[in-house]
């Protein structure tokens, strides 16, 4: 499986309320761990960020 690109947008501030990058909703660790991730992991990971976006409070 090839490896999906980062969804990072340059926006680099993590939101108190739930713990997501505001830029692209991954979490701290889903961001550090982003260079070492499977491209299963990575695709696991990008499928749950439209959810995050959707479900997120403003």
């Amino acid at each position: 499986m090839h490896h999906p690109p980062s969804p990072c947008t340059s926006i680099c501030r993590i939101a108190q309320d739930t713990g997501w990058c505001e830029g692209c909703q991954r979490t701290l660790e889903e961001i550090a761990d982003w260079p070492m991730l499977s491209g299963h992991e990575k695709k696991q990971i990008l499928e749950q960020l439209p959810n995050r976006v959707a479900n997120r409070v403003p």
